[in-house]
């Protein structure tokens, strides 16, 4: 198992390494809030055509557009699942969701987050999946990327409040980036069998000689953007581990390369924006190293496979099978688990809360780290950068100067905003979790008691609060109360950092770039990806060190002793 897991994982880095370079200059331009260069006539006619004048925003006016057009997306996507059933395209008249589970899903697709707390294709007509999650998938991507994009400007631009135009920034990334790459995607994993269809069922005979019902539905649309906007949300319950929406290891491997594609391509384009494509190599070198690591640890972890289970004589060299698809085997399943939840996708192709324990704080804590390691389309690049700020700040402490980065300094303001950004999702990961293990609501969704028990509650918020999506099914979320504190969590964790960011990258803009000073640290070697890797290690192991020891921790050490 390991040998095949580690092939896998030498592939997959090296085609996401290759691919780094043509995403940057594909994005380069989005992100210096330009059209494509042969594209400029028909940008023009586009935005006049959508009615979006380009006229230039401050980091306050950017905001106040971001958090409107969320509230607006938010509601018209709870208003859709509450009368879906009045409406067409609703196979099997699916009827209304209830008012809780719709605010919920409401608000988890607006924040990028796409937890479900419902059977996809049980639950939602066809209509409320295309033209509600899947049109939020889009435009959820569409808002992170641009955040990401004023934050670049913000390091590259000087003396200027000019951050460019939120509506310009989201129509261009929807029209020039995601629609066509998903278009792409979507052929390719039609090709291999994903199912793209208006028919609701299809009947069909069995080995056995009786008759079976397939579940169709448009899926091959919503899965493309679905994995390149780190959305996640599957069309059906299973997710990535439904035969329908994965059904071989070459759609397996299109879709974890699909799920980091954009995270690492905007590495590249943040030094071309910066004018030092080294930046952009240090950032996706911290990103990779701390995902091999990680990946490589969760893979270790379930190649122990249960030692209740190897000592009944189980094939322990194939790892741990319990809630893996046999097509994809301990390896595949291993490696979509690390990408899922280091970036903030929430897509699965097994059972998380299957996973040995171990396997499973590996996951939770990549999601902990703040989805840093690349993390989300546009939230991994602008978590990472606050955590370079925090690295150069800590780095300026240790040598007695002001810190600078880029040519800015950073000073007061700016690391006020920055503990903002890393003390938010923490504080409601561990708030919400202790709210829930003393609460008799919160208790009523647990299937399982003691150290598991808890560690799916705190898998939960973790999920919730870093807008990840992915889940320890054990836990019964979808409740009036859950529904309610995870939907807060996903808005808090999604727009309380996106507000702290744009002021960080309005107050960088408004600085002058200073030239390098004698013994100013270089920012794009080794020794500062050493220092900012650190800097997100130790962030996220001092923070979560004590939640993960009552959870994943102790439940491994009462496995390996036989209880």
């Amino acid at each position: 198992m390991l040998t095949a897991f580690f092939w896998l994982l030498a592939l997959f880095m090296a085609v996401l390494t290759l691919s780094v370079r043509p995403m940057g200059a594909w994005l380069a331009p989005l992100a210096s809030g330009q059209a494509p260069a042969r594209l400029a006539g028909f940008d023009r006619a586009l935005l006049r055509l959508m009615g979006v004048r380009d006229t230039a925003m401050d980091w306050r006016e950017y905001a106040r557009a971001v958090l409107l057009f969320s509230l607006l997306g938010a509601l018209l996507l709870y208003v859709l699942q509450r009368v879906q059933g009045w409406l067409p395209l609703n196979p099997g008249q699916r009827g209304a969701v209830t008012a809780d589970s719709a605010f919920n899903t409401a608000v988890s697709f607006v924040s990028n987050t796409n937890w479900q707390g419902y059977a996809g294709e049980a639950s939602m007509s066809h209509l409320t999946q295309m033209l509600g999650l899947t049109v939020q998938n889009f435009l959820s991507a569409a808002t992170g990327i641009a955040v990401a994009c004023v934050l670049m400007r913000g390091f590259a631009r000087r003396e200027t409040r000019n951050l460019g135009n939120f509506w310009v920034d989201l129509t261009r990334i929807s029209v020039y980036l995601l629609a066509p790459l998903s278009l792409l995607l979507a052929l390719a994993l039609a090709s291999q069998g994903v199912v793209q269809s208006w028919a609701a069922t299809l009947p069909v005979a069995t080995l056995a000689g009786g008759e079976q019902t397939l579940t169709l539905g448009p899926v091959a649309s919503q899965e493309a953007i679905k994995l390149l906007g780190t959305n996640g949300g599957g069309f059906f319950n299973a997710n990535s581990a439904h035969p329908f929406e994965n059904p071989n290891e070459l759609s397996n491997f299109l879709q974890m390369l699909a799920i980091f594609l954009i995270p690492a391509g905007l590495c590249h384009a943040f030094g071309r924006v910066v004018g030092d494509r080294r930046q952009g190599w240090a950032l996706y070198g911290a990103m990779a190293l701390l995902f091999v690591l990680a990946a490589s640890a969760l893979a270790l972890a379930e190649a122990q496979g249960n030692p209740l289970l190897n000592a009944l004589s189980a094939d322990a060299s194939v790892g741990s099978l319990e809630g893996k698809e046999l097509r994809f085997g301990a390896a595949g399943s291993s490696l979509f688990a690390a990408v899922t939840t280091a970036a903030s996708c929430g897509a699965v192709n097994a059972m998380h809360d299957s996973l040995t324990p171990l396997g499973g704080m590996l996951a939770m804590w990549l999601m902990q780290l703040g989805e840093v390691v690349f993390g989300g389309v546009g939230s991994g690049l602008y978590g990472m950068l606050v955590f370079a700020v925090l690295a150069v700040f800590v780095a300026g402490l240790m040598v007695g100067r002001t810190p600078e980065y880029l040519g800015k300094k950073i000073e007061a303001f700016e690391m006020k905003m920055v503990a903002l950004v890393i003390l938010l999702s923490p504080a409601l990961v561990l708030l919400g979790s202790a709210l829930a293990v003393v609460s008799q609501a919160g208790l009523a969704g647990l299937a399982n008691g003691g150290a598991h028990g808890f560690s799916e509650v705190l898998y939960a918020f973790s999920s919730a609060a870093n807008n990840n999506g992915s889940a320890f099914a054990g836990l019964s979320a979808n409740t009036p109360f859950y529904n309610g504190l995870l939907g807060a969590a996903m808005w808090l964790g999604r727009f309380g950092v996106i507000v702290p960011v744009l002021a960080l990258a309005g107050a960088l803009a408004a600085k002058k770039t200073l030239p390098p000073s004698a013994g100013a640290m270089p920012t794009h070697g080794g020794l500062f990806i050493g220092l900012l890797s650190g800097a997100v290690l130790m962030v996220g192991a001092l923070t979560y060190l004590p939640a993960l020891a009552l959870g994943p921790m102790a439940e491994h050490l009462a496995l390996w002793a036989g209880r």
